[in-house]
């Protein structure tokens, strides 16, 4: 019941990212992106499905077939920092911050894998994890981002901390996962990794929550260089012409 709930939830957010791009860019990304994701969801599948993933026995260990094509994704996506930087002015601010509630949902997964065994408990918000405080605090965030710079500003510090909440349990995960990582011995091992379909946490939530927080980051960066631009302008030669990535409702 858990694994089908879970692959449903997996669906689920792929549409919803599928559809704001489509909204907000353009058609032809929307049916890149449902490409790219359907490609990646049956290579991850049939890997995970197989057993490779948790096979720690294979040189390399089967998880790097998961991560390594993740973190090239994640290189990528950061260095072209200017197509990315276009994606995040597309999209609403507070829309970018509210998806980030999707985390909510997903720590509610990882309790339950917690009581099944296949999870340290400090990989739960029972634990050390405060994953699901930043999924709960994003719809207030994002509120918050359309008040005026105080909010914007409030938005970036939630931002960093949203980032080093993903990372605490990202290193966490991965330390207490078998293989040659494993350096925390926890009451049982991370078998989330090499599970199928959960294997879509590490393989699909978290780098689409790392997503998110880059986008929010370039996106504010731009809203607030846009707002000293336009109060070093006041005080100067008189107001200037926003260009279009500086208008508010961007």
């Amino acid at each position: 019941m858990t694994s089908t709930l879970f692959l449903g939830s997996v669906v689920m957010m792929a549409a919803i990212v599928v559809a704001l791009v489509a909204s907000y860019l353009n058609r032809r990304a929307a049916f890149r992106v449902l490409v790219g994701l359907s490609v990646w969801f049956i290579y991850a599948g049939l890997i995970g499905y197989s057993g490779v993933v948790r096979n720690t026995a294979m040189r390399p260990p089967g998880i790097v077939f998961l991560i390594v094509p993740v973190i090239v994704f994640l290189i990528v996506f950061i260095v072209r920092s200017s197509a990315s930087a276009r994606v995040a002015l597309a999209f609403p601010l507070w829309i970018i911050l509210g998806t980030q509630c999707f985390r909510i949902g997903v720590e509610l997964f990882i309790h339950q894998l917690w009581i099944a065994g296949l999870v340290p408990k400090m990989l739960t918000f029972e634990g050390a994890n405060v994953d699901i405080y930043v999924g709960a605090s994003a719809p207030l965030i994002a509120w918050l981002s359309t008040r005026g710079r105080l909010g914007i500003r409030l938005a970036l510090a939630w931002n960093v901390l949203g980032l080093l909440a993903l990372s605490n349990v990202v290193i966490r995960s991965v330390l207490t996962a078998p293989g040659p990582f494993n350096l925390i011995h926890a009451e049982v091992p991370n078998l989330m990794m090499g599970t199928f379909p959960f294997m879509f946490i590490p393989g699909f939530f978290v780098p689409l929550a790392l997503v998110l927080h880059v986008l929010a980051l370039r996106a504010i960066s731009s809203r607030l260089r846009a707002a000293t631009s336009g109060a070093v302008s006041s005080d100067g030669a008189g107001p200037s012409t926003p260009s279009p990535h500086q208008l508010p409702g961007r």
